[in-house]
């Protein structure tokens, strides 16, 4: 490990976990280089990249992270090349990152959908939407973590939260701007606004830092075929399903579902029909809220907790919405799940470090073809 400028810092050797540790006198960016010729013979570092170069900020560590894949051509006892098994290890780890990435689409989904809702019936392009990702995760770390309580009261207070946040945010201010005309521009301007103060003040409240729940941590992994995950994967994506599937048949089902369809086709005619938009538009954003925070409990169960996980996945949010079809509830679950799918798929050939472009470069070649997304309709332009 040096600094930035090349001084030598310190070498140490990973445990048998595989983990290390390096103390550092002063914040800034470091360039971590994992020694190749260490590693198992069987085994190479994902992408052929050997160098990170974090940066560490002052009372906070920074997490290194070397990804290894089975090497390909690996030889048999005999010292000759094993028959097809660069082609097998191929096929098993695409399998693998498959199942990762339908985990993450379907999280990415989670979140997707509130926000699709919310422009489908107010047209607000929300960027602090992200910030409510971040809350449910948060709320539940401070439940978790700092009042004891187990990861699963935890989770059900800051789904709660996150609803209760979502109502509060359009009784007392966006329904406030709609009231006075403020424009759809002006309000996306202002959603900017409200990101970075609420993201400063996790910040503020919470630190820099990246911490795990107490719970589903150190979980060894259950083998279904070629595929090797946590049961903890398992329940979350049963959960993320289950959810994804509710809220379906709540739209097309309930009477709250319908209003909101109307609204979000022609706010004026379903308030002429005696639909009460203003009230469907509280429901959808506390539910937008409620979901969102569900979203980021479970990002930080497959992750880690930190202030800006909401940004890191604002762009991908975006991308499952804008894919699948603004305002279209089952649009954003196909783009999020197209998105999901194309991050974690595209770490056959490239790096893990550029695995979103995969996903932004899917998303500019089908807008190209189909501008209103996958579930989009066509609308006339003037």
């Amino acid at each position: 490990m040096t600094t930035e400028d090349g001084k030598p810092v310190k070498e140490v050797t990973s445990n048998a976990q595989g983990t290390w540790d390096v103390q550092v006198d002063k914040p800034g960016k470091y360039k971590v280089t994992l020694d190749v010729s260490t590693l198992p013979q069987n085994a190479e570092v994902r992408g052929g990249v050997n160098v990170r170069t974090p940066t560490v900020y002052e009372k906070n560590c920074s997490t290194v992270l070397f990804a290894l894949n089975p090497k390909g051509g690996a030889q048999t006892p005999g010292g000759q090349p094993a028959e097809d098994e660069g082609s097998s290890g191929f096929w098993s780890t695409a399998a693998q990152l498959t199942f990762e990435g339908f985990n993450l689409g379907l999280i990415i989904a989670l979140a997707a959908m509130g926000l699709s809702l919310i422009f489908g019936t107010t047209k607000l392009t929300n960027f602090a939407h992200g910030e409510l990702v971040t809350l449910g995760a948060l709320v539940a770390y401070l439940f978790n973590v700092g009042f004891g309580l187990g990861v699963i009261p935890s989770a059900v207070i800051a789904v709660v939260a996150g609803g209760a946040f979502g109502y509060l945010q359009d009784r007392f201010f966006w329904g406030q701007l709609r009231k006075r005309g403020t424009g759809t521009i002006a309000m996306m301007i202002i959603s900017i606004g409200v990101a970075m103060f609420l993201r400063f003040l996790f910040l503020f409240l919470y630190g820099g830092r990246s911490e795990p729940y107490t719970e589903f941590n150190a979980q060894a992994g259950i083998e279904v075929g070629p595929i090797t995950a946590a049961p903890k994967n398992f329940i979350m994506m049963g959960i993320e399903l289950a959810v994804l599937i509710i809220v379906g048949i709540a739209l097309l089902k309930t009477r709250t579902g319908k209003a909101a369809r109307a609204v979000a086709d022609n706010p004026a005619l379903a308030a002429s029909s005696g639909i009460n938009v203003d009230r469907v538009i509280r429901v959808i954003w506390t539910s937008g809220g409620a979901i969102a925070a569900l979203a980021g409990i479970l990002l930080g169960l497959s992750q880690t907790v930190k202030y800006t996980m909401g940004q890191d996945i604002l762009l991908l949010i975006f991308a499952g919405v804008t894919l699948g079809g603004l305002g279209t509830a089952f649009g954003a679950l196909v783009g999020s799940l197209v998105v999901g799918l194309f991050i974690q798929l595209s770490t056959l050939w490239i790096s893990p470090e550029l695995k979103s472009v995969g996903a932004l470069a899917v998303l500019i070649i089908v807008l190209l073809f189909r501008p209103q997304g996958i579930l989009g309709r066509r609308e006339r332009i003037g």
